[in-house]
């Protein structure tokens, strides 16, 4: 069986979960967090390299004031704790999204975390934060304008690798595989750019009832697909970072 190099997932069904097990959301978000160390760990023994979690989006601001201050401190929590995580599973974890919103204290913890982790061989875990992939795109587009300004590139060399490089992502492979839990089919704004030749998969199993067996299920799932990315089965240049193994 094909493993594929990046997975992608948004982590969805916390809080519908807690309520039909009669607890509230907050309790739902707090198991979902111990499952992203348990499939952490199921990846990488299946031989993914990059996992990717969408963990709280730009639009997850406008949750009840109570439930945001209740992820943030879980976030707090998450961030201290996911150090000897890392060391423990030789895990590399970087962060996406734009950490300038976050207090100040979880951005001290974030760089703690990635400066730790930045020289482990293991799994890749990138964790979305602050995260909308209309917003990374906009805030590329202005750091390049800001570096075309200055004379640092010509329109004609400006590509698609070159606009890459200013994206949140630069430097990790396009997800092979998307992964959404909990019934919903849509992509719900994460890493539109990135996506492009992804094959997705949507389970109607809440997050943290996700298991290593639910992700067997995604993975032989994604080796019936035919990836073709737009052509007849010839990997473009573009993607070859994201391409089959």
């Amino acid at each position: 069986m094909e493993i594929p190099q990046h997975v992608a997932i948004i982590l969805d069904g916390n809080g519908r979960w807690a309520k039909q097990h009669g607890m509230p959301r907050n309790y739902g978000h707090t198991q979902g967090a111990k499952n992203v160390e348990t499939i952490c760990r199921e990846a990488w023994n299946m031989g993914i390299k990059y996992l990717t979690v969408y963990a709280f989006s730009t639009e997850n601001w406008s949750r009840p004031k109570d439930e945001v201050n209740a992820l943030m401190k879980l976030l707090r929590n998450y961030m201290k704790n996911c150090i000897k995580t890392a060391e423990k599973n030789h895990m590399r974890v970087r962060v996406i999204g734009d950490t300038s919103k976050l207090d100040t204290d979880i951005q001290e913890s974030i760089r703690r975390l990635e400066d730790f982790s930045k020289d482990q061989d293991g799994l890749n875990f990138q964790i979305a934060i602050n995260y909308g992939s209309r917003d990374e795109m906009l805030r590329g587009m202005k750091k390049m304008l800001v570096d075309y300004k200055e004379d640092r590139f010509t329109l004609e060399e400006l590509d698609e690798q070159r606009f890459e490089s200013y994206l949140d992502t630069k430097d990790i492979p396009a997800p092979d595989l998307l992964i959404r839990t909990s019934g919903e089919q849509r992509i719900s704004n994460y890493l539109l750019w990135q996506l492009a030749y992804s094959e997705l998969y949507f389970t109607d199993v809440a997050w943290p009832d996700f298991t290593k067996k639910e992700l067997e299920k995604a993975i032989q799932d994604y080796n019936k697909r035919d990836r073709r990315f737009g052509g007849i089965g010839n990997l473009p240049e573009h993607t070859s970072k994201a391409g089959k193994e």
